[in-house]
């Protein structure tokens, strides 16, 4: 009797662990992701008072906003919103603190536009100051948020869209380059300055634009993207590799990677922390050419033993160490063409979950963030 007890019993007992051991494993990827979040929002978000919180890019003793850590923090908290790990109320004090520094533009800075002011810092009396000027990657990032967030809080959809609406009109007023077709790095370059035909590569956002088409239903946003996605195809045609530089100088028909120290500096035509933004940037692209970049880049990591944080365009590293800032993008990337011959980057990259978020480095922290908020099987 004892027997035919245990011959019932038995099979329950191992369906059971059947069962919860594909539970844990299903679960877990969940579990790495909001743990991720919850790591990012306690070392990175900073409250500046009651309505306002901002993405400290800085460090806990000299505190530095950033409008493209503000983007990326809007961004990862909508698309957290998404997976009900954030709230609204959440988002809306990132927002508020974006719109509490919007810039001023003119000669003398007297007229309020809807672009980002680029940087904040206490200064040496103390005082928490925003500088003048905008960059253009900070209100792409804002303004995708904004998207974002429409979809996720649809009962104020109608506000976040007319703000999207407003960023995006300035962003072709302010940033926009009409001699080449693409966007400058930010409202501080005029149209007859030595920097009117730089393009910062990782600005080439083609679901971005096409969304924003979407909300204003401007047109020129899809000839944006063309443009700008053929200068990209240009550039990753030039090498074997298929890697493309941090910047660019462009006109209509042709680009070409500038010099060290152009901008920002000694990496400025390598494939560095701009640059290795890109495979975040394309990866839901449906353009062929955003397509055509992505595969390339893929294709090429795919066959390195290892991804180290930055290379030459010819492929010969920077650095001999790895780094989130490259793996994170690259990581996310993969996750868009899985079965399609890169799945060995999905293993290898992947270790940017196996230890602690970085709590000194804003940018690592916050792309890996990116991804995890995303999601992945």
């Amino acid at each position: 009797m004892k027997q035919k007890i245990m011959w019932v019993i038995l099979p329950i007992i191992i369906a059971s662990y059947i069962a919860t051991f594909y539970f844990i494993r299903t679960k877990n990827p969940e579990q790495i992701q909001i743990k991720t979040y919850q790591d990012w929002k306690k070392n990175y978000l900073v409250t500046k008072n009651s309505n306002q919180v901002f993405v400290n890019a800085g460090t806990n003793k000299h505190p530095v906003a950033l409008s493209e850590a503000q983007g990326f923090g809007l961004i990862i908290t909508a698309k957290a919103g998404k997976r009900g790990w954030a709230s609204e109320t959440e988002f809306d004090k990132l927002l508020n603190y974006y719109l509490a520094h919007r810039d001023y533009v003119g000669d003398h800075h007297t007229k309020k536009v809807s672009l980002m002011q680029w940087k904040q810092y206490y200064n040496h009396h103390g005082k928490w100051v925003s500088e003048y000027n905008s960059a253009t990657d900070g209100d792409l990032y804002i303004a995708t948020a904004l998207n974002t967030a429409a979809k996720v809080w649809p009962q104020k959809a109608k506000y976040y869209h007319s703000l999207e609406a407003k960023l995006a009109n300035d962003i072709l007023s302010y940033e926009y380059n009409p001699q080449t077709g693409a966007l400058t790095t930010g409202d501080w370059v005029r149209l007859d300055s030595y920097y009117a035909n730089l393009m910062r590569t990782s600005d080439v956002l083609p679901f971005v634009f096409t969304n924003l088409a979407k909300t204003t239903g401007n047109k020129q946003w899809y000839a944006v993207q063309d443009s700008m996605l053929e200068k990209l195809v240009k550039l990753s045609k030039q090498h074997k590799t298929g890697l493309v530089p941090d910047f660019a100088w462009v006109g209509k028909n042709y680009a070409k990677p500038v010099a060290p120290k152009t901008i920002a500096g000694k990496n400025d035509g390598y494939y560095a922390y701009n640059a290795c933004r890109v495979p975040i940037m394309l990866a839901k692209g449906e353009s062929p050419k955003a397509k055509f970049v992505e595969k390339r880049l893929l294709h090429y990591f795919s066959k390195q033993y290892n991804v180290f944080g930055g290379y030459k365009l010819n492929g010969e590293r920077l650095v001999k160490n790895q780094s989130p800032s490259f793996s994170a993008p690259i990581f996310y990337a993969v996750n868009q063409y899985r079965g399609q011959g890169y799945d060995n980057l999905f293993v290898s990259q992947k270790y940017i979950f196996s230890k602690p978020l970085p709590q000194n480095d804003y940018y690592g922290a916050t792309l890996t963030t990116l991804v995890a908020v995303e999601g992945w099987e």
